[in-house]
Formats: C-alpha cells, sequence, structure tokens
C-alpha cells in the first residue's frame, strides 16, 4: 500500500506547524518541522517526571530564574475587593488545609502533538477557600487577578476561582514547587490555558472589572478554555514496523472536561476504531490510551487520533493555528510496515 502525499496532506501530518509558523513559544523549530520526517516514539507515562515539564516564560521578564528566592522574605497579598486584606508568609501557607489534585496543564502555543503539556500531582491550598477567608465581596468581585515576582500578571473569572478545584500550588509530583515551575506558589487552574496558571505569585488582587493580562494586552484570548486533543506517542513518525501486531500508545486530553471516548484511524481518517484507555486519577488529566494493531499487509498507513469528551464534543480536524486562543487539527503520523 502506497501513500502519495500532496501539500495539503503534509501539512496535516505536520500538525499546524507549517501553516501557523514559528509561533516563538512552546514548540521550537525541530519540534514543527522535525513532524515532515523522522520522529522517534514518545514514552508515554500518566505522570510527568519534574524535570521533562515543559516550561515557558514570557519574554519581557527581567526576572532571573538563577536566583534563589529567599523564602524568609517572601510575601503573598491578598487585596481588592475583600473585607480583610492579608498578607501570608509561607508559613501562613503551609498551616493551610492542603489538598493533593492530579491536573494536566498545556501551553496555549502548543501543535497538535506537541510536547508542551504535562501531567503532575499538585498539592496546595484552596483559591476559593482562601478567598472566602479574605471576605470577598462576590456582588462587587468580576475577575481574581495574580501577579507574579517576575512582571507577569493575568486572570481568571471570579467565579471561575470560586468553583473550588483552583489550587494555589507549593507542592509538585512529591516534592517542593521546582524554581522553573513557580516556586513558591503557583496557580494551578484545571481546564485553562498556561497563560492563566501564573508561577511566582506575589499578589491576588479581588478585581472588580475585566481585568485584560500580559498576553490579553497583546491580542490573545482572555478565555483560555483549553480545546481538546490527543496525541500519538509511539511508534514514531516514518518508524519502520516488523511483524504481525504492533502497540500504538499515546494520551488524549479533554481540557475542561473527561475523555470518555479515543479513536484511532489507519486510513487518514476515514475510517475510525476504538482505543482503549486507562482509566484516570482526576478528572482533570489526560488519558493514556493504547491499541493493539495488526496490519493488514506492509506498505505506509497515514495514522491518525481523536478524542471525545464527556458531553459528545469530537476533536475538530481544523487546523487553527495558536494565536489567538490555541491550536487545532488531528495528530497524524506515517507508519511504514516493511513486512509482517
Amino acid at each position: 500500500m502506497l501513500l502519495r502525499w500532496s501539500r495539503r496532506d503534509l501539512l496535516k501530518i505536520g500538525g499546524v506547524g507549517l501553516a501557523a509558523g514559528l509561533t516563538g513559544g512552546c514548540d521550537s523549530a525541530a519540534s514543527v518541522f522535525g513532524r515532515l520526517f523522522a520522529v522517534p516514539p514518545r514514552e508515554t507515562t500518566y505522570f510527568t517526571p519534574n524535570d521533562t515539564f515543559y516550561v515557558v516564560n514570557y519574554s519581557d521578564s527581567p526576572f532571573s530564574l538563577s536566583r534563589d528566592v529567599k523564602i524568609d522574605q517572601w510575601q503573598l497579598s491578598i487585596t481588592g475587593a475583600v473585607k480583610k486584606p492579608v498578607t501570608l508568609r509561607y508559613d501562613d501557607i503551609l498551616k493551610q488545609p492542603a489538598l493533593d489534585r492530579a491536573v494536566t496543564l498545556e501551553c496555549i502555543d502548543n501543535l497538535p502533538g506537541g510536547d508542551s503539556m504535562g501531567n503532575a500531582m499538585w498539592r496546595g491550598i484552596s483559591l476559593k477557600e482562601l478567598l472566602e477567608e479574605v471576605g470577598a465581596d462576590k456582588e462587587m468581585a468580576r475577575d481574581v487577578v495574580f501577579r507574579a515576582a517576575d512582571g507577569y500578571d493575568d486572570s481568571i473569572p471570579f467565579e471561575r476561582a470560586m468553583r473550588g478545584d483552583v489550587l494555589l500550588a507549593y507542592m509538585m509530583n512529591g516534592v517542593t514547587l521546582p524554581k522553573m515551575h513557580g516556586f513558591p506558589l503557583r496557580a494551578v487552574v484545571p481546564g485553562l490555558y498556561g497563560i492563566k496558571n501564573v508561577k511566582w505569585i506575589t499578589e491576588i488582587e479581588v478585581y472588580e472589572g475585566d481585568y485584560k493580562g500580559y498576553w490579553q494586552r497583546k491580542g490573545w484570548t482572555d478565555d483560555g478554555t483549553i480545546k481538546i486533543t490527543s496525541r500519538i506517542d509511539s511508534p514514531g513518525h516514518y518508524q519502520n514496523l516488523r511483524g504481525k501486531e504492533h502497540l500504538f500508545k499515546g494520551i488524549a486530553f479533554g481540557g475542561p472536561e473527561t475523555i470518555s471516548k479515543v479513536e484511532i484511524s489507519f486510513d487518514g481518517g476515514r475510517t475510525w476504531l476504538d482505543a482503549p484507555f486507562e482509566l484516570p486519577l482526576s478528572p482533570h488529566t489526560w488519558v493514556v490510551w493504547y491499541y493493539n494493531w495488526a496490519p493488514p499487509k506492509a506498505g505506509a498507513y497515514q495514522v491518525a487520533v481523536r478524542a471525545i469528551d464527556v458531553t459528545g464534543l469530537v476533536q475538530t480536524s481544523d487546523i487553527v493555528r495558536p494565536s489567538p486562543a490555541g491550536a487545532s487539527g488531528l495528530h497524524t503520523i506515517v507508519t511504514v510496515v516493511d513486512h509482517l
């Protein structure tokens, strides 16, 4: 079975990499253009190790990550439309009731099949409980603003902050929050892109208006809802396969919703097969899916994956660049079966 590629086919296989150009955010030139050539398989794990969890920082930052945060000098100010403005020290945070939650984060600049997403077990305190404790004005409040030590700022709606699932995290995968991931305190907002998950927080303001953060002032979305996505981790793109059966594996993520179904296609999306997946530890994480495939004959196959969430929303095949509200499109690879 031989496949003939048109320019549009190559764009589909490359995700939105060529269509979008280099966005300068999560995906490097190598990861974008590499999708048109051989790409090795990735190891698929439910939790992402801290040292391989993606890191993106905004380019205007004067903040130096090389200097250590002096924890005895760090403080968190709660300001704005609250009855009891307060300044908390690190020890004050640690004395609050702790919550552990598994949550997947994704960069808004991530492309279909990209690596700029990761899943971790976070420990922290409830933002809702903290805002209730300081007497946030439910009538006046519209947004909750996070301001960081590096000068970065963004916000989420007050209603979103009060759902009870937003963490102010100080631990990641069982250890103190690493410096690169926001030590001593960061926001973890399930279902919203990384731009809303502010790191190195020093101030939380209950804001009476519609606050526009750093990226919104540059024209990016203020909504930040993660789009449903899925990825093929193994085999790798253009990997040669030999034998009668092969294991395909990857992840699928529903953003604000849990995944209910994963499907895989071996004919470029003309027909779809159900791919089983492991049950997640949390409704806020990706799922790990797998499929044992017995190719009918040797040849090249265009393999795609898509996901469906619990509301019935099917991942779109429409190719959309990351700006301003996140990329979409199906992750597609070519698999070459040498012989059975």
